[in-house]
């Protein structure tokens, strides 16, 4: 199962968060949101993403 950072709730690979270089980790998280272009996206800019990427929507 994909891990999610509970900050940023950005899926992440291995245990070190790329944007907030934090372990805090969870494995219990629901939906997903794919940012392709965080300029550009009103969701993106609605819950202050800056970067693309597949994020979680919601993390426990």
């Amino acid at each position: 199962m994909k891990k999610v950072c509970k900050v940023c709730k950005i899926f992440v690979k291995g245990n070190e968060c790329p944007i907030c270089k934090g372990n805090q980790l969870s494995d219990s998280w629901q939906g997903k949101l794919y940012i392709l272009d965080a300029d550009k996206s009103e969701i993106a800019k609605k819950i202050n993403i800056k970067q693309k990427g597949e994020y979680a929507i919601k993390v426990r």
